[in-house]
């Protein structure tokens, strides 16, 4: 029998998320394993430091510091995708209340398929999170060194 999740085209994403643009993180990790969309970690480097960061997520912090949101952040995920205002993109953050911000944050810019991670790393009212659903994590590399604002680890 074959896996429900692994034929997903941009389409069936866009079908499956609700009408603020939020999906499960089940659905988010399927869709970036398969190369469908690119998947996008905006907490900050303690945040990922802490818990580390969804296997093959990009990093792009949204906030320079409380209520700060970076100047760089829309052009960072500009070139992460290629200039493709177009390519889906997933975010993800602990609770979901950042990515709903950053989200209408980057539709305002013109992108045009922003999905909401909106359960986030550690659970919310749309669902039990990341970890908490077992989902594959990396330590976040700047632990070791410099931390970067930015990497595009992200297929």
């Amino acid at each position: 029998m074959s896996d429900p999740e692994q034929d997903l085209t941009e389409e069936d994403l866009a079908a499956k998320a609700d009408a603020a643009g939020r999906i499960g993180a089940d659905l988010a990790f399927a869709a970036a394993s398969r190369g469908r969309l690119v998947l996008v970690d905006i907490r900050t480097p303690a945040e990922w430091a802490q818990t580390g960061v969804p296997a093959g997520a990009a990093l792009v912090c949204l906030t320079s510091g409380p209520g700060r949101i970076r100047t760089e952040f829309v052009a960072e995920i500009e070139a992460l995708l290629g200039g493709d205002r177009g390519r889906p993109v997933a975010l993800v953050c602990r609770t979901g209340g950042r990515t709903a911000f950053a989200r209408q944050l980057l539709i305002a810019r013109g992108f045009a398929r922003v999905f909401d991670v909106a359960e986030g790393m550690i659970g919310s009212s749309f669902g039990p999170g990341w970890l908490a659903r077992g989902l594959p994590i990396e330590a976040w590399p700047g632990a070791r060194g410099a931390e970067p604002p930015v990497t595009g680890r992200s297929s």
